[in-house]
């Protein structure tokens, strides 16, 4: 049995979770991050990427075409 929690989606993703769902390498990703393309923060020294912000920068990949 599910509780509501495991189906929210998450609040921010980790590099490498974000590598996965744009199905790059971590390093594209940080080079994404790097160029200023994707904001990130930082929470308990790690860098993170809110959901906010992950699905902005793809609604943006579709709206440029």
């Amino acid at each position: 049995m599910s509780t509501t929690q495991e189906l929210a989606s998450p609040r921010f993703y980790f590099v490498k979770e974000v590598a996965a769902e744009l199905r790059r390498s971590e390093a594209a990703t940080r080079w994404l991050i790097h160029t200023g393309q994707i904001k990130t923060g930082k929470l308990g020294g790690r860098t993170v990427v809110s959901a906010a912000e992950l699905d902005r920068f793809i609604e943006e990949a579709f709206d440029a075409q």
